[in-house]
């Protein structure tokens, strides 16, 4: 089930809600009893990890060409 964030306009506070996606945009209390509440926009992140080393992944091999513009020598 997703969690919701949100912000009570009344005491400031944030605070989340797990509640089905249907009911997403419900009204919701906050956790001090008031009903002025804002539905937050929340972002993911999501990252891969390439294993347990935390050394940068090394960069492809590129094809030769040594400064020469589509492939051929530019003069």
């Amino acid at each position: 089930m997703p969690r919701y964030e949100y912000r009570c306009k009344s005491c400031g506070s944030t605070f989340e809600l797990r509640r089905p996606m249907s009911q997403a945009n419900a009204p919701s209390v906050c956790p001090e009893g008031h009903s002025d509440t804002v539905k937050l926009l929340s972002t993911v992140s999501v990252g891969i990890s390439a294993g347990p080393s935390s050394a940068p992944a090394p960069a492809p091999a590129g094809g030769g060409g040594g400064g020469c513009c589509g492939g051929g020598c530019c003069s």
